[in-house]
Order: C-alpha cells, then sequence, then structure tokens
C-alpha cells in the first residue's frame, strides 16, 4: 500500500481529496493542516516524515490571494516558494514522490494558442513569481517529482469565483464582470482526481511539468454567465461585460494550457468546462 501524505489539507483541493479518497483504498492517505504542520519547518517536516516512512506527498498549500500577494511578497514567497524548497528537500532525503500544484499564472499571456510544457515562463505578479520560484526549488533539488500546472480552480469548498458568484447573487448584487482574461475554468474535484490517479499508476509515468486543465476556454465574464445558467439564475441576476477590471496584481491575458501530455501520459480523457460545471452544479444540488 501506498502511503500518501496531503499537505494543506483544509484548502480547496485538499478539501476535494479527501472527499474522493474512499475511491482509492489502496492508498493509505494522511491529510495535514497548516496547523497539524508548518511545511516551512524543516526540523518539523523532517523529523515528521522521517517517522512516517511516506512514499508520496500531495503538496495543495499554498499562499493564493493574488491582489495581497502584491504588497504581501514575503508572505507569498515564504509559502509558495521557501516551503516549497523545504519540502523538497526532505522529500529527496527520504525518497518520496513530491506532487506539487502549480499556476498558469507561470506564463504572461502574450500567446494567442494554448501554453505548453516546454514554453517560456514569465510571471506577471508576485503570485506567480512565487510559485515560479517554487517550481525552480522542486526541479534543483528533487530527482522525482510532478509539478501540475493548473488553472482557474474551483469547487463547493471555500472562497472562489464559483462560490463568490453563487454568494453576490444570494444578495442581489449588481455584477460586472471582465472579458479582459481568457482561460479555463477547471473543477479542482476533477484535478483530485488526476492527482490521486497519477499517485496510484506513477510507476508508468514519466515525472516531471505536466499541464492539467479542463478542455476549452472563456473569459471571466463567459464563467460567470455559465455559473448563472447551470443554477437558473440567469434571469434574476443583474450581470454585465466590461473589457476593464482595474486590480493591484497584473495578470494574463491568455493563459489556456496545452494538455496534450497529460492525456498522452496519463491515458485520460479531460472534460470540457462546461461539461464538468454542469456535473458539479448537478451533484452539489443534489446534496443540498
Amino acid at each position: 500500500m501506498k502511503k500518501v501524505v496531503v499537505t494543506g489539507a483544509n484548502g480547496q483541493l485538499g478539501k476535494c481529496l479527501q472527499a474522493i479518497s474512499a475511491n482509492f483504498p489502496e492508498l493509505a492517505m494522511t491529510f495535514l493542516t497548516k496547523e497539524e504542520l508548518d511545511i516551512s519547518n524543516i526540523e518539523l517536516v523532517s523529523d515528521f516524515f522521517k517517522k512516517n516512512n511516506f512514499h508520496y506527498c500531495i503538496n495543495t498549500a499554498a499562499y493564493t490571494n493574488v491582489e495581497k500577494a502584491e504588497s504581501d511578497r514575503e508572505s507569498a514567497f515564504k509559502i509558495n516558494a521557501e516551503a516549497v524548497k523545504t519540502l523538497s528537500e526532505v522529500c529527496s532525503e527520504n525518497d518520496i514522490v513530491l506532487l506539487h500544484i502549480s499556476t498558469d499564472y507561470v506564463f504572461d499571456g502574450t500567446k494567442t494558442e494554448p501554453y505548453s510544457e516546454e514554453d517560456t515562463t514569465n510571471p506577471l505578479n508576485v503570485y506567480g513569481a512565487s510559485k515560479l520560484k517554487g517550481e525552480d526549488y522542486i526541479q534543483q533539488l528533487c530527482d522525482k517529482y510532478y509539478i501540475i500546472r493548473t488553472s482557474w480552480l474551483y469547487s463547493q469548498y471555500g472562497k472562489n469565483f464559483y462560490t463568490s458568484m453563487l454568494r453576490f447573487a444570494e444578495q442581489g448584487k449588481k455584477l460586472s464582470i471582465t472579458t479582459a482574461e481568457t482561460g479555463t475554468p477547471t473543477n479542482a474535484n476533477d484535478v483530485a482526481e488526476v492527482c490521486l490517479q497519477l499517485v496510484d499508476s506513477s510507476a508508468s509515468i514519466p515525472t516531471g511539468i505536466y499541464h492539467y486543465a479542463n478542455k476549452g476556454e472563456t473569459t471571466w465574464y463567459g464563467f460567470a454567465k455559465a455559473i448563472f445558467e447551470e443554477m437558473g439564475l440567469l434571469k434574476e441576476v443583474d450581470l454585465s461585460a466590461t473589457d476593464f477590471f482595474e486590480t493591484q496584481a497584473k495578470r494574463p491575458t491568455y493563459s489556456v494550457l496545452n494538455t496534450k501530455k497529460m492525456t498522452r501520459n496519463m491515458a485520460i480523457k479531460i472534460k470540457d468546462w462546461k461539461q464538468s460545471l454542469k456535473a458539479h452544479v448537478m451533484v452539489t444540488k443534489d446534496k443540498s
């Protein structure tokens, strides 16, 4: 049985992993919140990992507030880069395979076709720069790793674009959503499934950097409109599009990810973002 530790267990992806872990009985899962293990403390991490003989570490811990990172660079780099360095060192010392979640924001958005794993990185904001530094540490320090870049994650858990739109709709807020960015909304539950599938069959999958996102592309306005359509709320919501939205952090105008390497190496079928959103709304409606 493979022993797997998940860091950042209280985050969006960590909760998705917990929710589906029972579907992988051959994996012995340990879920750790930041309160249970400070991954920036190398002594604590080293001691804990040595005692438990893990085979895999899935790192979902991250500083994800893109706006706040601009004024809190130190915290963003501490969590997204220096803590990842600690995990990389400890995983390497203990022969643990590190699976790390990264982002489309390592790219600058100047392309007009989906980004592949080989494309040049050039983050525009502090968040993207901190995530790229974490990637660099992994590649420098780990012999066995998987870096999975994904985009525009949403789920039923925590604060994300999907849950925010539903909350704003309940509050009757007027919504003006930008069309200035194009990317792919990605169901975090799908990412969780792929992570555990990868761990389950990793012996046959080459290590390295992979892109995983749902298929297709849209703008944030297109995503918002689709959410309200699926929820049957479109006629009730005051929703409009704008080509301008002022933010502290610069964002890539185009950050769609090419997922051919992932589908080729894992032989998986990736859902279209609209298809995955529809399935997600149906499931969450049934549970409510």
